[in-house]
Formats: C-alpha cells, sequence, structure tokens
C-alpha cells in the first residue's frame, strides 16, 4: 500500500464531542450521589430498584463520557497518492482524486452564517466561526449522502452540492500535502518500465 501524508484531525469532529463527555460524566457523578441518598434511606431498603435505577443510569451515562472522550480523536483526514483517506468512528471513506472537481478556502462563518443558527447550535458553532476551512467540491458523492449526513455533523455541508467541508488544525499544511499528492496523480501514468523498454528500442532503431 502507498505510504500516506499526515493525519490531520478534524475539529468539527472533536469539538462537538468534546461538548458532551464532560457533561455525561457529570450527570453520571450525580445519578451516583442520588442512588446513594437512596441506598442510605430507611425507604430504601424496602425499595431497593429506586437506588439501583439511579446507579445504572450513572454508570451508563460516565461510560458514555468516557467514549465520547476516547473517540474524539479518532476522527481525521489522511492524503495519499491516488485518494483522500476520511476517518470517523462510525464512518470511513477515500475519495478518489478524479471525483475532486476543484476546491477552495474560506472562513467558517461565511460557509455557515451564524445569523440562520438557532441559539445553542450558534453557541456550539461560535468557537468555529473564524477559522478557515476548506471546501473540496466533488464531481459526486464518493456514499450515500443520506449516509454522510447521518453520521456527519452539518458543518461538514454548506448545502446540497457534492462535497466536503474539512476544517483542520493547520489547513495550510493540509491544502499544501493534499495538493502535492494530487498533483502526482496522472489520469494515466507511464510506467517506468515501459519507458525504459521504449527508450532501448529507440536506440536500437537508431543504429
Amino acid at each position: 500500500m502507498a505510504r500516506g501524508g499526515h493525519k490531520f484531525p478534524l475539529i468539527v469532529y472533536r469539538h462537538i464531542l468534546s461538548r458532551w463527555w464532560t457533561p455525561m460524566i457529570v450527570i453520571g457523578l450525580v445519578m451516583f450521589a442520588l442512588a446513594y441518598s437512596e441506598f442510605i434511606d430507611p425507604i430504601g431498603r424496602f425499595l431497593p430498584w429506586r437506588w439501583q435505577l439511579f446507579a445504572v443510569i450513572g454508570a451508563l451515562a460516565i461510560l458514555i463520557g468516557i467514549f465520547f472522550l476516547i473517540i474524539r480523536h479518532i476522527a481525521y483526514v489522511q492524503p495519499f497518492p491516488d485518494h483522500l483517506k476520511f476517518v470517523t468512528p462510525f464512518l470511513r471513506f477515500n475519495i478518489s482524486y478524479k471525483r475532486i472537481h476543484k476546491m477552495t478556502t474560506t472562513e467558517m462563518q461565511y460557509l455557515f452564517p451564524p445569523r440562520s443558527m438557532s441559539g445553542w447550535v450558534r453557541d456550539i458553532f461560535e468557537p468555529l466561526a473564524s477559522k478557515t476551512a476548506l471546501v473540496i467540491e466533488l464531481k459526486g458523492h464518493p456514499i450515500s449522502p443520506v449516509i454522510l449526513r447521518m453520521f456527519l455533523s452539518r458543518f461538514f455541508f454548506k448545502d446540497k452540492t457534492p462535497h466536503l467541508v474539512i476544517l483542520v488544525k493547520d489547513w495550510m499544511q493540509f491544502s499544501t500535502e493534499l495538493e502535492s499528492l494530487r498533483s502526482g496523480f496522472g489520469p494515466d501514468p507511464q510506467p517506468a518500465q515501459k519507458r525504459t523498454k521504449n527508450t532501448i528500442l529507440s536506440r536500437l532503431s537508431q543504429k
């Protein structure tokens, strides 16, 4: 397998999950506190299901919080010589360079005007608004657009056309690396062995 470039973490994915893992763990701890208060209550001895329910909910909330904490780091894009690899914990696919129409850069706030968002969505989006994203316009979706929108945040899509909004920490390095690898990908590259044979035959024909 051809060697790929650097792995660039997807900021949107990490940002959204980072907002959820802490509250989930806090909810879990609160549920455990309620379970303990029910457990030590004299009535709780006769109604064990009450403290057990709180304990189960607390355990699930903490596990989900830890899960979010871990998987937020398992989301990235990685350029390869003939495709761009897109990876999240629940979805991964490759985008062939033949499918890419063009690439442009712009700030997130111009792609997603904050005025069009509801209050809580605007609050989530605010730290991302001034960051520069790479918009990859595609000739067609790499997989079903329904699946893409099911597993990816709305901030990966500026409209319904085939494209992806990629937000990484160092967009300049990502863009440069992607363009460098993409420029070496031709529609009909000539193998080195074939070129060598053609050169030998041309020399023999000249003698």
